[in-house]
This record gives C-alpha cells, structure tokens and sequence, in this order.
C-alpha cells in the first residue's frame, strides 16, 4: 500500500531531498514530504485504544463521581456508554470515508466546511492538551503517596520525559510498550475481581445498590451530570481514529477497532464499578480523588493497594503515552493543512513522528500541577463532549445528505443512529459543571477569535484539508 500523507510529491528517480550526486543530504532536519509509517493492524490498533482508555482509569474518578451520584456510579456508566456506543458507530462511517489522520477536525471539515473544521478541532485539543496533563498529575499524586521524599512535580516531570523520548522514537515503540502495560493491568483486574467476589460472598450485599443508590442523592440530574465526566474514560476510540495513516488497512480495521474499544471498555467500566461498590457500599470518602484505595485496602488489605498503584501508574503512564501521540497527529494534521503554522505539519525524516508538535505538548504538559483532578477531568469531557456531537452531525450531513445513501438500511445507520447519539451526547455536555462549561465555552471563543485571524475576519476560507486518499469517491457505498 502506498504512502503519503497529501504533502507534495516530486517526480524522477529520487525521492524528494534525497541524496544528491555527491551522495550529502541536503534536506533539514523536518522533511514535509516525509510521512507516517504504515504499521498498525487491528490488534495494535485495538490495543493503542485500550490504552488510552486505561482499563483502570474507571477508579480515576471513582470517588468523585460515586459521591455525586449518590452511589449510582454503574448506572452512570451505562448512560455514558450508551452515548458512547452510537457516537463509535459514526466514527466508524466517518473513518471509511475518510481514513486519515485528524479525527473529528477532519470529519466535520468535510461535511461542513473549514471553518467548522476548524471549531471541531479546536475543541479537541482541549481534551487532548489535557488529557496527557491529568495522567501526569494522576503520576505525581499517586507515586508521592508510595515515596513521600520526592516532589508530585519531580515524578511529573520524570513521566513527561519519558514520554516525550517514546513518542520521538515512533509509533511502533510505543506499541510494543503498550502490551506490557495492558498485562500488568489485566493481572491487576483479574486479582481484584477474584477478591472482590469473595469479599462479596462473605457479607450481605444489595446487588443492585450500585445502580439505584443509597438515597443520599436523588433525580437524574445527577446521574447525567456523573456521565458526563465519565466522558473522558472512554477517549480510546476517538484516539483510534487519529492512527489512521499509521494503519495498514484503515477503511477495514479502525472501524473494527473503533467499536472493539467502545463497548469492551464500556462494559468493563460497568463490571468494575459494579463489583467495587458492591464490596465497598460507601458512597462519601474523607478523599474523594483517591476514594478507589479505600476500596483496595476493602477487598485485598495493603498489599492490592500497593499493587494497584503500579498498576495503575503504569496504565496512566500509558493513556499519557497514547494521547500525547493521539494530539500531536492532530497537530500535524492541521499544521500541514495551513490551519496552525505549517513548521507543525512537518515529521522528522528517520523518526517519522511530528517531533516539534511532540515538544509544544510537553511543554503545556508542565501545569499539570496548577489544575486540580475534578477540573481537568471536567474539562477533558467538555472537549471530547462538543466534538462527539459534531461527528454525529457529519454523518448525517455526508452519508444522508450529500451522499444520498437512502436505501435499506441507510436510514438506521446514516440518520437515526446519529441524530439519537448527537441527542445523548448534547444531553451530557449541557450536564457538566458551571465551571467546565464556562471554561470550554472560553476556549471556543478564543478559537473563534483565531479563526477570525486566520481568515481575515472571516472573509476567505480557512486552508483546505489534503487527503491521503481523495475524498471523491473515498466513500465506499453500501
């Protein structure tokens, strides 16, 4: 399968800023006709999704959303995943009509315009930015509880390091990485399953306690409001999306990876919490961001503790691994579109990574210390939240509309599957906190603002997107 990434390609014998006649290369250091290696297939792709979503990442907010649902945390999950599971099956059209890097910036490009393209990227990055950020202060936070001598920001800054140089280095690392980090945590996860039920089975229990709650909280307001954070748990099939360039097969097998990630993850979401509240039917923590390790000392005393903090360090060292390549290629994609200076559309010509956008998101990275856990987790859905919805319309607008796919079972999957996602998931957005509102909101302005900038108050079109594979029959029909 060929190559390329819509960057210019030269004509001869050689490939562009080859070697001369005196065999010096005179390219610089970032090649912009150089492109991303083809080198995923499904189990990779499926795994680089599982990661992002960290299987643990459900005792990330645990506490947190336990306290304010009133103990309802698994129903929670299934409002959340039932969003999630619709908004999957159109990323999974979007991505076969489209199978290039860029996500929901190039989705919505496509079906409405540059200057929405723009707004849907935008608000991407704001997850993006953030996500790699909460896993680093989740590092800190949990590493300085285990060695109190060293600083939350030493561990931090450790972590952002590492992860800067596997990024460097490519995709194929890091997915080799990956595996040794989903099977410490899958031995996590059968351990605690194991002594979660034998802890259940020694002591009365109300199976259904964890999804009708103990009263302390009541209406669905605050069950929604709880979804809409868990928002961020389920970021993996979004990031599965931007490898499409980097897989082998992207129209067959990032669908497929797509909603592997979705449903699995949501489903052991559900079984987790489920199992955890039922052990530990307590639903206020004297911490509320660590609320999960009252429930480990609970089911398997301090030794599950101990090894639920390396487990899940490895797990957030891994999601902050896969987001940081998951927004750079963003990065990439709209800096070699002229949408960010073009310098970001660039890969550096033996790694073949974005080396200069890898470098920008470590910087932000550096304030993971200045933003609290319920923040950043808040801020991370509001993200995903706008541009989920956004894809769902770009279904819509592609295959119903300027498409005409109309017949069978078109109607199911092209109007009515994305209008119900598009309503779950504006139901969930319109449920975050006042704070997290106001502060995406913000964002978006300052997004407009650049937009403006960007086209000269709005009177010439933002830079096209170039695809890899032209959009012009890209669209296999059913």
């Amino acid at each position: 399968m060929s190559e390329h990434t819509g960057g210019r390609h030269d004509g001869g014998a050689g490939h562009p800023g080859e070697a001369s006649d005196h065999g010096t290369v005179d390219r610089g250091i970032l090649d912009r006709d150089t492109t991303l290696k083809r080198a995923l297939r499904l189990p990779a792709l499926t795994l680089f999704g599982l990661v992002y979503l960290v299987p643990l990442t459900v005792f990330t907010t645990y506490g947190l959303v336990t306290e304010q649902t009133g103990g309802r945390l698994a129903t929670a999950y299934v409002v959340t995943l039932l969003a999630m599971a619709f908004t999957a099956f159109s990323y999974a059209a979007m991505v076969r009509a489209y199978p290039v890097s860029g996500s929901a910036y190039t989705y919505t490009s496509k079906a409405f315009g540059g200057h929405a393209g723009f707004l849907s990227g935008w608000a991407l990055l704001l997850d993006y930015l953030f996500l790699p950020m909460l896993n680093y202060l989740v590092i800190g936070i949990y590493l300085n509880a285990q060695f109190p001598g060293v600083p939350i920001g030493v561990w931090a800054l450790i972590a952002i390091a590492l992860v800067t140089v596997l990024n460097v280095v490519g995709i194929t690392t890091i997915a080799n990485v990956n595996v040794a980090i989903i099977a410490a945590q899958a031995v996590f996860i059968v351990l605690f399953v194991a002594l979660a039920v034998k802890t259940i089975a020694g002591q009365p229990v109300d199976l259904l306690a964890p999804f009708t709650g103990d009263g302390s909280v009541t209406g669905n307001g605050a069950v929604f409001a709880g979804a809409a954070v868990l928002a961020l748990s389920f970021l993996g099939f979004d990031a599965v999306s931007t490898m499409a360039e980097e897989a082998e097969n992207p129209r067959r097998d990032i669908p497929r990876a797509i909603v592997s990630v979705t449903v699995g993850g949501g489903i052991l979401f559900i079984i987790l919490s489920w199992l955890s509240q039922a052990a530990y039917p307590a639903t206020t923590f004297e911490v509320a961001d660590s609320g999960s390790l009252d429930v480990m000392v609970k089911v398997g005393g301090q030794f599950l503790s101990t090894f639920f903090t390396a487990a899940y360090v490895a797990g957030a060292f891994g999601s902050a691994l896969t987001s940081q390549a998951s927004v750079t290629r963003i990065m990439y994609t709209m800096g070699r579109d002229g949408v960010f200076p073009k310098v970001l559309g660039t890969l550096h010509p033996r790694f073949r990574t974005p080396v200069l956008a890898i470098a920008i998101v470590s910087v932000i990275s550096l304030a993971a210390e200045l933003i609290s856990l319920a923040t950043l987790a808040s801020l991370v859905s509001f993200g995903a939240l706008f541009a989920f919805s956004v894809v769902n319309l770009s279904v819509v607008k592609t295959y119903w509309v300027d498409r005409h796919e109309r017949g069978g079972g078109a109607a199911l999957r092209y109007l009515v599957a994305p209008v119900v996602g598009f309503a779950l998931i504006l139901w969930l957005w319109t449920s975050l906190s006042s704070t997290a509102l106001w502060t995406g909101l913000a964002w978006l302005a300052v997004g407009v603002v650049w937009l403006a900038v960007l086209t000269k108050g709005f009177r010439r079109r933002p830079p096209e997107v170039e695809f890899s594979e032209q959009a012009e029959g890209a669209i296999p029909r059913h």
